[in-house]
């Protein structure tokens, strides 16, 4: 299946967004709910210590199953047949080896797998097996643990909601034997799916393949989550529960800001101040409106130090999603490219000081591998200056190795297209502006800033003029600075019409 950039976008989101509830809520977990006033941040902390910006379980679970589905695809297997499956079993133990949390009911039944596999029995099987015999032996088993991982099994099988369907009833049946749990992912997955495809959020989605009287209870189930707010569901340990405060943030959200910045980020804050098991809720809600919504609409300060066990941040879970949706890794191309090769591109060698700030450089990106090293710079004849250089900001696509000297967390990059068709960039005005404040974020903690796309020709000169409307003045005034400063700037009439809104804006205009 060939993919718009839309569709992509919102492909690249899902897991982002998962991972940003997630470390969104770690920090609170547990906690009683919160008044609508208090500010949520990635402040860290909870019971279980976590670190500002890192993701617990529910991400790092949810890698497992990526990263298993990859190498299925990647070996020609089915990406939920028994390898793949015993691949996440495998995975998961690893992972709770020296996990700081790992559920309850989960940790169960992979010590008991643990057992069977010694004696024998294959991941799989010894999981399936230790997952009935918890449930017979406690008389529940649909804890939130299975709905919490399985985002990426929607993107494996965007191709078929039915392959969809069985994997995700397989996967959650590893350690969750309950049918609640089992009917709980395979709707939040078909949800998930179908956001990426059409940018809809429609969790009643999948109820056409249960039973009747199945269907028929998650029909009042979700009439009951549309009716509450997410603080109404106190026993959110249990899976319908987080299922209900998961949707009732996301409903709520969209209800007030259609599907967007805006609706994203309050769905994110509303689960987590629904209290209990917050970086759960957070997290499952994550992973159905980041499909809606796109990863061009979650901000940058959530984004930055995003971190976690078992994947190298934010942009390698972008690309895990990038690649489950390709069918594969593809370690030649972007995103998984060590470095990207615009060497037939004009101007990617440009770089001037910005005319409202001199430690914000802006320019091309051959000046990349150069920067924070003023030996490098000057021996191929840039400026020692851009040795300074401690923090980039990027507006095109760039591989993982590209400005090494810079650390991973003061590198910061958009998900934008020099395109004026409105199909190419969702929320291009939020997306212009988060560039913008990134900027004015790095040189308020006393970074020199390098700022660039490919060319400097029409993304660069626009964030760079938004960066000096920020320090007072007009954005189109900013522009023109800027312009006499770049060789060759023309922003695209999209660009130049989201400046002209800046302008109005600051104006009082609202039109």
């Amino acid at each position: 299946m060939k993919l718009t950039t839309a569709q992509l976008d919102r492909a690249a989101g899902v897991l982002v967004t998962t991972a940003v509830g997630d470390a969104l809520g770690a920090g609170y977990e547990f906690g009683p709910a919160l008044p609508a006033t208090m500010p949520i941040t990635m402040k860290g902390g909870g019971p279980f210590g976590f670190a500002p910006a890192e993701w617990t379980d529910d991400t790092s679970m949810a890698i497992v199953i990526a990263t298993s589905l990859l190498d299925a695809l990647d070996a020609g297997h089915s990406p939920a047949g028994a390898r793949s499956l015993a691949s996440m079993v495998t995975g998961w133990q690893d992972w709770a080896a020296g996990s700081k949390d790992v559920g309850a009911q989960t940790s169960s039944v992979l010590h008991r797998a643990s057992q069977l596999m010694a004696e024998g029995s294959r991941p799989d099987e010894a999981a399936f097996v230790a997952a009935r015999a918890h449930h017979e032996a406690t008389g529940r088993s649909a804890g939130n643990g299975s709905l919490m991982r399985t985002a990426p099994l929607a993107l494996a099988f965007l191709n078929s909601e039915a392959d969809l369907w069985e994997a995700a009833a397989a996967v959650s049946t590893l350690t969750h034997y309950e049918l609640d749990a089992t009917e709980a992912c395979q709707l939040w997955t078909a949800a998930i799916r179908h956001a990426v495809l059409t940018g809809e959020l429609d969790v009643r989605v999948g109820l056409s393949w249960l039973t009747d009287e199945r269907a028929e209870l998650w029909r009042s189930r979700i009439a009951v989550a549309e009716a509450s707010q997410p603080c109404d569901f106190t026993s959110n340990g249990w899976v319908v529960e987080a299922f209900q405060g998961a949707w009732s943030a996301i409903f709520h959200a969209v209800a007030a800001n259609g599907v967007g910045p805006d609706s994203l980020r309050f769905a994110l804050e509303n689960a987590v101040r629904g209290g209990n098991d917050t970086d759960t809720v957070a997290a499952i809600a994550g992973g159905l409106i980041g499909a809606a919504a796109g990863y061009s609409a979650i901000p940058e300060e959530w984004r930055r130090k995003l971190h976690g066990w078992g994947a190298d941040g934010e942009r390698e879970l972008m690309a895990l999603a990038l690649e489950l949706v390709a069918g594969g890794r593809k370690f030649g191309t972007w995103p998984r490219i060590p470095a990207m090769d615009y060497g037939d591109w004009r101007g990617i060698g440009t770089v001037v000081q910005h005319p409202d700030d001199t430690e914000v450089w802006i320019g091309g990106s051959a000046q990349l591998p150069f920067l924070g090293s003023a030996e490098a710079a000057t021996e191929c004849g840039l400026p020692a200056a851009l040795g300074e250089v401690s923090a980039v900001v990027s507006l095109c696509r760039i591989g993982r190795d590209d400005a090494p000297a810079v650390a991973a967390e003061n590198h910061v990059t958009f998900w934008l297209v020099d395109s004026a068709d409105p199909a190419e960039n969702a929320h291009l005005e939020f997306v212009l502006r988060d560039a913008a404040q990134a900027v004015a974020q790095f040189r308020a903690e006393g970074h020199t800033v390098y700022l660039h796309c490919v060319q400097a020709e029409s993304r660069t000169p626009t964030v760079a003029a938004l960066y000096g409307a920020l320090l007072g003045g007009s954005a189109l005034e900013s522009l023109d600075r800027v312009s006499r400063e770049l060789p060759n700037p023309h922003p695209n009439a999209a660009f130049m019409e989201v400046l002209r809104h800046s302008d109005g804006q600051a104006l009082g205009h609202t039109s």
